[in-house]
This record gives structure tokens, sequence and C-alpha cells, in this order.
């Protein structure tokens, strides 16, 4: 069988299916692969919180063209799956390069299992098509050139859990959330808190984690419940069992900014009978306290986004929450799960984990924080640590700076030779470079006298070894012999105001026409006297005189 789930969730779902008694039990992209029996195909639709489907597949081969795919789904034996009173509809996935269109692929699909039909009882039977509650669910996957055909047998995304009643403008999906308190490692025994709450969510899914409940009890029902071979005894006896849920013993606390946000969590709650477990008020989180929570926990929560759910300042409002962290949710490890990298920044934290996650079609980022009192160092020194990997506390050192004298590019360069270049003041080496105020060593050995009060004045050092008197200021660049004076003198514009000083132009004399002050004397020439190009026609003045007679 294969279980379906969302791109991050693989290692999760693979860990549920182990605990269920899955074998083969093989992560993929998107998918986890497992074999069971009947009875595993039914728990896993009911107990797995992280599987969108649980697919069975019932044919495997390879096409290389539609006809083919059509030849090969019409030689399969379909009244084993199907009959003529039953419904069916198809969902195609494709990845390749020989079909390139999904929707083709459905109706070649279609068509093959409808042609087995009336080849079979006449041209006009056949079992109906219906897009929604189908009786039975089929799902093609094609990869390149190979194609498999599965039974659905969820029906509806187990997403839909069946207890949701109403929601916020924009709620997390329930196998999402679930994946996230298990990704925190959240099962039941510390306190859960969740300050932005929206429609309950996480408040849920953490109560039925913590009592061991079956997220699948809430669902109507089920499409394998109209398979030709459903057990309905082997069903209920797996559905009607409770021998493993427990006493929720840890609190569960969740609070929302709206009032509208928190009613309609209220009713979720109540709908799904976990509301023993949850409290739930209406508070912003900036008026949390130290005092009315437990001293340490987890925390989760899913702030707006900006996108479908924005404030007036997402910045701020993201300052708040690294804020209300630092100072009132000490000792707790807080999963944040957001969309915009820049807004997370505003949270001033350092993360100590980040798992890339989609929240629909949004690449969002599940970020942890290791919330402690004091520095760095000395949380490390008690034996705290932020990431898994550990991290010997005597080497930290907050806000060290580098020794260069030790640790310049990690180790001592090298010449070309193999030697070692050292850069430790006053180093063995006879290259080495002297540093030290007042002077530095040039090619040549020598020391270039670059002291205060002899740069730039009476006596200039060049690299060939001349000595210039003068201002070295004052002097033309034409004066200043360098292999670019050539080029310059080339291409430098004579006139305007970027040709050389020395060789600007001589100021033209004034003219007696004061319109030629500042002006270019040969173009005022060219306009003087001039008569209008178009003749003029009968009877029409074109250019009136402008002088008085």
């Amino acid at each position: 069988m294969v279980a379906k789930t969302f791109q991050g969730l693989e290692d999760v779902l693979a860990e549920e299916l182990r605990g269920l008694g899955a074998a083969n039990v093989e992560p993929g992209l998107r998918m986890v692969s497992f074999e069971g029996d009947l009875e595993m195909l039914y728990r896993a639709n009911l107990a797995c919180r992280t599987a969108l489907r649980i697919l069975k597949p019932i044919l495997k081969f390879d096409a290389s063209n539609t006809d083919e795919l059509y030849d090969r789904i019409k030689s399969f034996d379909w009244n084993t799956i199907l009959s003529l009173s039953k419904t069916f509809a198809i969902d195609s996935v494709v990845y390749s390069n020989v079909f390139t269109n999904s929707r083709f692929v459905t109706y070649r699909v279609k068509d093959a299992i409808v042609d087995y039909f009336k080849d079979r009882y006449g041209p006009d039977k056949r079992p109906g098509v219906r897009v929604q509650d189908a009786d039975v669910l089929l799902n093609v996957h094609i990869a390149e050139e190979h194609v498999t055909i599965s039974l659905d047998s969820s029906g509806e995304s187990l997403h839909k859990r069946g207890y949701r009643v109403a929601q916020t403008e924009a709620p997390i999906n329930e196998v999402l959330a679930a994946g996230i308190l298990l990704k925190a490692g959240y099962c039941g025994d510390t306190p859960l808190i969740d300050p932005m709450c929206g429609s309950g969510t996480f408040l849920i899914e953490a109560a039925l984690i913590a009592a061991n409940i079956m997220p699948g009890i809430y669902r109507r029902r089920f499409a394998f419940e109209d398979w030709k071979d459903f057990d309905g005894e082997l069903f209920d006896s797996i559905f009607n069992d409770d021998s493993a849920e427990r006493e929720v013993t840890q609190r569960i606390i969740g609070a929302d900014i709206s009032p509208a946000a928190a009613s309609i969590a209220e009713r979720n709650i109540k709908s799904a009978g976990v509301a023993k477990y949850i409290d739930l008020s209406v508070k912003p989180m900036q008026s949390w306290t130290r005092d009315e929570i437990p001293s340490e926990g987890v925390l989760v929560t899913n702030p707006p986004y900006g996108e479908r759910i924005a404030v007036e300042d997402m910045e701020n409002l993201y300052a708040m929450i690294g804020s209300s962290l630092k100072h009132v949710f000490l000792g707790y490890h807080a999963w944040i799960i957001a969309y915009k990298d820049e807004l997370l920044r505003r949270i001033g934290l350092a993360p100590s984990t980040k798992i890339p996650l989609l929240n629909g079609s949004l690449p969002c980022e599940l970020r942890e924080y290791v919330i402690f009192d004091g520095l760095m160092s000395d949380f490390r020194k008690k034996g705290g640590k932020i990431k898994d990997e550990p991290i010997d506390a005597s080497v930290y050192k907050p806000n060290r700076k580098r020794d260069f004298k030790d640790d310049r590019r990690r180790g001592p360069s090298r010449h070309d030779d193999g030697e070692r270049r050292s850069f430790r003041r006053g180093g063995d080496d006879e290259d080495a470079r002297d540093f030290r105020k007042g002077g530095r060593f040039g090619r040549d050995g020598g020391k270039r006298d670059f002291r205060k009060g002899d740069r730039g004045k009476d006596e200039v050092r060049f690299r060939d070894g001349d000595r210039r008197q003068g201002d070295f200021k004052k002097r033309s660049a034409s004066q200043v012999e360098s292999p670019h004076n050539e080029l310059e003198r080339a291409y430098r514009p004579k006139k305007g105001r970027f040709a050389p000083r020395d060789e600007a132009p001589r100021q033209q004399p004034e003219s007696d026409n004061p319109l030629a002050v500042r002006r270019n004397e040969h173009a005022l020439r060219s306009i003087r006297n001039i008569r209008p190009s178009l003749p003029p026609e009968q009877g029409k003045v074109i250019m009136r005189d402008r002088r008085k007679k």
C-alpha cells in the first residue's frame, strides 16, 4: 500500500506506520510505501494523523503511448472492482515526457473501463462516472513510462477529520498541524500553548495526540466501505476499540486576540469532544505573563503570513512575538511556521531547527526556538543545547572576536614553495612584513617614510627611486609622466568643462550683438535673415512681421 502525505512529513508518517505494525515501510517523496493485510488498511485510515490518503495498488505496467495504456487497462478484470450499479471517479497524477496531459490520460483510462463493460454486457451497459461521492475512486500514477493503478481507500482527504464545524479565514490543515506537533516531539507529556489559536486546530490535534484518540473516528465514511471485499465486522472492531486511549495529564492552553476566532475554536473543540482537556481564552499574545503559564513546555503557533490574513504592521507583529518569547515563555521550545523569511527574522532569535514545509501552495518554514534565561554560555555550561549536535561549552565564547595572531584564515598560509608565511607580530620569517607604526617595507627591502607631516609635500619618493621636488597636488596631469597620459591626451575632450585647464580654448571676444553673449556666434549668424521655407499661398500671410512700421 501507499500512504500519501505532505512534503516534509514523510519521516513522521513512516514512524506512525511502524507503530501500527506495518511491514517494509519505505519513505519516498510525499508518500510512504508499506505492506499489511486488510486490518492494516483499515487501521491506517483510522489512526494515521499525517496521512492524506491510503492507496492500494491493483495494476502495474509500462506503456509507451496512450493506445498501449488503453489496451493494458481494458485487459484487466474490472468485475473484481466494479459492477454496473456502481459509480467510479479517476484522479490522475502524471510526471512523464511521454504522457504530457493528465486530463487526456484520465479520459483514456475512463474509456478503457467503460469499453470493458460494453464489450461484455452490451453497448448500453456500463458503470456510471461521478466526479463527487463516487462509489469507487481510482488513482492513476504515471512516472515516465511506469503506470500504477490504485484504489483510493480513503475517499475524501484524511485531513477532513469531521470535527470541524466552523473555521476562520485561513485555518491550518489538520494533517499539517498534527505533523508539526509530532515533529516537535509532542506526545502529551508536557504542557502545550498556542497563543494565536485561530480555529483551534493545533489545540484539538494536540488533545487527540495526548489522549491517543484516533483522528478517523469522526469521519462518516471511508471509500473502502463500498468495496466488494469490505469486512464490516473487522472495521467495527477497530473503530470501537478505545483500549489504547489515556487521560491527559498536562495542560493544553489556547488563546486568540479575536473573540470571533475564539468562539469558532470553542465550537470545534466541543465538536471533537476534547473540551475538558483545553483551556481557551480571548487574549493578545503581548498580555501573557509568566505567572499564568507552566514553567516549561511546548509552544506551537501559526501566525498570520500577510497573504490571506494580515495586520496593519506585520513586522511589529513578529517583533512582538520575539519579545514575548524572550520575556514570558522562558524554558519553552517554541515552534513557529511562517511564510516569509524577512518576517521570521523580525523575531530576533536564532532558530535551532529549520524545516521546509508546504502550507497549501505556500512554501513555508517551520522553525524551533529554544527559549532560555540568561547568557548562551551559561545555558550551555548547564548542559543545555540549541541544536542536536553536541557543542563544547568551554570553547564557546559569546561575542567572540577572531584572534588573527593564531587563526588567520584558519591556519597558516603557505608560499608556492611550501614554506609557511607568518603573520605574527615580530615573526622570525625572513620575508615577514613589518606593519608596525612608523613604516612599511617596500619591495626592495627599504622603508617608505609615511610619517605624519611628510605626506605629499616637499619630497616624494616614487617606485623608480626618483625624487621630485615641489607640491605634487598642484602639478597638472600633463606634467606628470605616466603610461596613461598618452591615452588621456588622445581621448580627453578639447572643449567644455572636462577639457584640460591648460588646453582650454580661449574665450571668444564679446560680440556687439547682445544675444550672442555666452552663445555660439557662428550659430547665431546662421539663423539671421532666414525666410520661411514654405512658399506663401495666394492671399494668405504665413508669418507676420514683428517690427513696427
